[in-house]
């Protein structure tokens, strides 16, 4: 008769110090890896090979390829990479993680708790914050095999009742198989972890007989679905494209699950796999997974703009700019928890993709201001309006993920990085301002029935092309080389600005304009002077930092992304 109680609290005692030991250890490494490894991630994207390669080398580094997803979803999230380079990243995640798999399939036996005994010991001996997240990494994975000792050595007497037995004799069914294994993920929230007991259960002394490796397959490709829940949870409260990408680990599992079920039933996918280690059924295990991975990244590969499409059609585009509702594109709350894992470096790159939005919009506003001196109309003033209240609300949502950011505990570098993307939120708001100013000189000029001569016109339309060449200096221009250039457009306005009120004093004597038009046009001359002294400030902004650089993520997101991310620059208004 078997003692169950002892048994199942073994059992219990087992997975509990296994799934601690799989936290602290991938934990560790992400410790260890440091925020070097998330800019690569969002660098080395461009094409889909390097990108499976990166997002399979992070996971395996980090141990964790719902880390990996979660980075992925809030790069997206950030307009630091688009779904396609998000689709590379996952497909390499779910290849990585299998890391965890081969090295429980060696039975290190006696060497486990040497092993979490040196790591404990380095954690002791040293202060170096470096260095213990090491000793953790090595104590984690030796306390893994210990659990992995003490799961099989509990599950053995408890494989031998029959009502275990009745268990999983009764996961015959593909699909019974999948939905337990996606139950058992979402519970441990590890799909090594779900793999690891599964191998425990292999190493027992009845596991063999326990469960089948056609009975485990479906299990696994079951936690390969249900580990993406942890990324769909990431994705809500953030962009369109965040939750998308959320979506994108899910049915890249869910269609490889599918290929492979319908495999099973057409060629011997089992006894392919078991032929490869046909004496180690734990290592059957590990194989199958990684098959599963491997074989659906190859597969399906090719058809990543199909998948794409695919969630696109599951998560529909909803609501923007275009139907005037005011949203925040690249920040959500999530960026401003402090345990968020995403980092300093990802809120800092999507405050400045939206603050590269607001820069658009007020620079659109300036262009469109100017121009309605010259051909002022209603729709003209009321979308310089709308756009100016979308402009003040960015300012001020900007301007609190700014401020409340600022609590947190970063380098010396961020925090002057934060300082300098608050100078320049204000000074972008004012140059909103400024472009308000100039559409009220237009209204005042029509209401009154003035108009400007055909010179002031013309220094108009100079003003417009202007102020549209400074916007492509923010826009294509280094953070180091930035604020040179734009000091030498702000000279060439400020010098525009003295030649313009000297002609305007000899057409005033002349008699060419009237008094009322040459004082409006001296007040549009003062703001447009003004408008150059804030571009310069927010260039010297961004040059302090060296961090910040004003560019807008490509909506469109191409087929092939093998050719590069699309690069877009500010689509500039022309006289």
């Amino acid at each position: 008769m078997v003692d169950v109680w002892p048994s199942l609290l073994g059992l219990c005692s087992g997975m509990a110090l296994f799934l601690y030991s799989v936290k602290i250890t991938s934990g560790s490494l992400q410790t260890i890896a440091g925020d070097k490894l998330k800019n690569v991630l969002a660098k080395l994207t461009g094409n889909r090979v390097i990108g499976v390669l990166v997002g399979a080398f992070i996971t395996a580094l980090i141990q964790s390829s719902t880390a990996t997803s979660v980075m992925a979803v809030g790069f997206v999230n950030a307009g630091l990479m688009n779904l396609y380079q998000a689709l590379w990243i996952i497909m390499g995640a779910n290849i990585g993680t299998n890391i965890t798999a081969q090295l429980i399939a060696f039975d290190v036996g006696a060497a486990a708790p040497i092993i979490a005994l040196l790591g404990t010991f380095f954690c002791l001996l040293t202060k170096n914050k470096k260095l213990r997240s090491i000793g953790e990494a090595i104590a984690g994975l030796g306390f893994i095999f210990v659990a992995m000792s003490l799961m099989k050595e509990s599950m053995a007497p408890l494989s031998e009742l029959d009502i275990v037995k009745d268990i999983f004799s009764s996961i015959n069914n593909p699909f019974i198989g999948i939905v337990v294994g996606i139950i058992f993920v979402i519970i441990i929230q590890s799909s090594a972890a779900g793999v690891g007991v599964l191998q425990a259960m292999a190493m027992s002394a009845s596991g063999a007989q326990l469960i089948s490796l056609e009975q485990a397959m479906f299990i696994i490709f079951g936690l390969n679905i249900g580990t993406c829940v942890t990324a769909v949870f990431a994705s809500i409260g953030g962009s369109r494209n965040a939750t998308r990408a959320g979506m994108l680990h899910m049915m890249f599992n869910v269609i490889g699950t599918a290929i492979f079920t319908v495999a099973y039933y057409l060629i011997p996918v089992a006894d392919w796999v078991r032929a490869l280690s046909p004496n180690d059924v734990a290592r059957q295990f590990a194989n199958m997974h990684l098959v599963f991975n491997l074989a659906s990244t190859i597969i399906l590969l090719p058809f990543g703009g199909l998948i794409v499409k695919l969630v696109k059609l599951i998560v529909p585009s909803k609501g923007g700019e275009s139907e005037g509702v005011k949203y925040l594109k690249y920040l959500s709350p999530k960026m401003l928890n402090t345990q968020n894992s995403l980092g300093m470096e990802v809120l800092i790159r999507a405050l400045c993709s939206e603050i590269s939005r607001m820069l658009v919009m007020a620079g659109g506003n300036v262009q469109m201001s100017i121009e309605t001196v010259l051909d002022n109309n209603e729709k003209k003033q009321q979308e310089i309006n709308d756009t100016e209240e979308y402009v003040d609300y960015l300012n001020k949502e900007i301007s609190y993920y700014i401020s409340h950011a600022m609590v947190f505990e970063m380098s010396e570098k961020d925090a002057v990085t934060m300082s300098a993307l608050f100078k320049i939120t204000g000074n972008i708001e004012r140059m909103g301002d400024h472009a308000t100013n100039i559409s009220g000189y237009a209204n005042l000029l029509e209401s009154k029935g003035l108009k400007l001569s055909e010179k002031a016109r013309a220094e108009v339309a100079q003003m417009v092309k202007t102020t549209s060449d400074a916007y492509n200096i923010l826009f294509s221009s280094k953070p180091g080389s930035v604020h040179i250039k734009m000091a030498q457009m702000e000279q060439k306005i400020d010098d525009m600005t003295e030649d313009y009120r000297e002609h305007q004093l000899e057409r005033l004597k002349s008699g060419v304009c009237s008094g009322d038009a040459c004082v409006i046009y001296s007040e549009m001359l003062t703001d447009f002077e003004r408008l150059g002294d804030h571009m310069l400030n927010i260039a010297e902004a961004a040059a302090e930092s060296n961090q910040i650089a004003f560019k807008v993520a490509d909506n469109t997101e191409p087929e092939e992304t093998g050719k590069g991310k699309g690069k877009s620059k500010v689509a500039a208004k022309k006289a």
